[in-house]
């Protein structure tokens, strides 16, 4: 049983967000309520909670990945709003829908993830982290031809979304630290603008050109879109490839709405100018991921993994996948052959992020197997961090600004799908 949050952190648990959840139906019973409407693999419930009672739905979804607690934050203030303000559900005749956590298995293998204001430390963030191998993301369901099951959670999002056929599906990610971004599946005419406006007015850099998505086209700065053309599968910079659960509800008319919010802004990834050398930026990113993950591995050697505990072995697994996967994603980088100086300061940031993920999650894996090695790990990691602040001038972005990015984006993008002549008219908080 996982300890309470520590005063003043303002990332919610699992607990909390369930919590706060149903004292917020106890309030307005006639306006909110809750539903599990799944399982994850653990037997853990997954709840949604809906607000209003329009024929129209919107649906948020949080937690999908367990190193990313800010969408809690973010469904959280979302329904506080609409709790609040239901007369702007009805006058647009809609639902809103939001899945608190798609992932609580993972989220609390990630608990320590529990930043405190107003100067929270990047090492103490990295001292619980946890990122699920690839296979186990939620919103990753099964190649197309592939003979894999779909996880419990993501067949419950799958559900969800042929039983609302939503709007919109809003989904909230976070990232340790770079530029915020957002990838829509359509375009809605202002919308992109609107993102650039929101994160400028808290504050927060975009990603110029981000490395996520290498298959979606870029409408720099900060927005990705599906290439035309686009069969349903999505591609991981290591060249994973998988059917998305961002792609799945185009079949219904849906328009999913990806927002990515840095807990520390880089501002050097938002540059706009040209890159001067993009075949040595690009390969200069590549030589340095594998120089690290080369160094990981030589400290790590080829230890089985039967010393770990069992309910460590999620970390041992991720990590030593991350490893695995860094010589195609520096090979990817190699073929870089333009882009803005923004765009190779994100591959430099990954090319360090990379390998301090994997290095925070051995270290816990192996903390009370090999201490040596884990203390090795631990000097690196806060070596990692303390170089990633000096280099990229870090700077932490409150987390009412992370929600807000989160949450005036929905905002904006339900507006102008579900105001009159679809215009953008008013929602409750814009």
């Amino acid at each position: 049983m996982r300890t309470p949050s520590p005063r003043g952190a303002l990332y919610p648990s699992v607990e909390e967000l369930t919590q706060g959840a149903r004292a917020l139906v106890a309030r307005a019973p006639g306006e909110l309520r809750m539903r599990p409407v799944g399982s994850s693999r653990a037997g853990r419930p997954l709840w949604l909670l809906s607000a209003g009672h329009g024929a129209r739905h919107l649906l948020t979804v949080a937690g999908a990945h367990a190193n990313e607690p800010v969408g809690g934050a973010s469904a959280l203030r979302l329904a506080r709003l609409l709790a609040h303000r239901p007369a702007a559900l009805r006058r647009r005749d809609c639902t809103w829908h939001i899945l608190l956590c798609l992932d609580p298995d993972g989220a609390r293998l990630a608990h320590g993830w529990q930043p405190e204001e107003p100067a929270p430390s990047l090492e103490e963030c990295h001292r619980d982290f946890y990122r699920p191998e690839f296979a186990c993301h939620p919103e990753s369901l099964p190649a197309p031809g592939g003979d894999g099951e779909r996880l419990p959670e993501s067949a419950a999002l799958v559900r969800l979304l042929d039983e609302l056929r939503p709007l919109a599906q809003f989904t909230l990610h976070g990232i340790e630290f770079g530029g915020a971004f957002t990838m829509q599946t359509g375009e809605v005419p202002g919308a992109a603008r609107a993102f650039r406006d929101t994160a400028a007015r808290l504050r927060i850099p975009l990603d110029d050109r981000p490395g996520d998505g290498p298959d979606w086209e870029p409408d720099p700065p900060g927005v990705l879109r599906p290439a035309a053309g686009d069969r349903g599968s999505e591609r991981d910079p290591s060249g994973f490839v998988a059917e998305s659960t961002w792609l799945y509800p185009r079949r219904h008319g849906t328009l999913t709405a990806l927002v990515e919010a840095p807990a520390w802004a880089a501002p050097a990834v938002s540059d706009p100018r040209p890159a001067p050398d993009p075949r040595r930026e690009g390969a200069r990113a590549a030589e340095l991921l594998l120089a690290r993950t080369g160094e990981l591995r030589a400290l790590l050697g080829s230890a089985p993994a039967g010393g770990v505990p069992e309910d460590l072995l999620p970390l041992h697994t991720a990590a030593r996948e991350l490893l695995a996967v860094a010589p195609s994603v520096a090979a990817g980088w190699t073929r870089e052959r333009g882009g803005s100086r923004g765009h190779f300061a994100t591959l430099d940031v990954a090319a360090r992020r990379i390998p301090l993920r994997a290095a925070a999650m051995a270290r816990r894996a192996l903390a009370g197997t090999d201490p040596v090695t884990a203390d090795a790990l631990t000097a690196l990691v806060g070596e990692w961090c303390r170089e990633l602040g000096k280099t990229y001038e870090l700077r932490w972005v409150p987390v009412s600004a992370q929600t807000a990015l989160h949450v005036r984006t929905m905002l904006d993008l339900a507006a102008r799908l579900t105001g009159p002549g679809r215009s953008p008219g008013r929602f409750p908080g814009r």
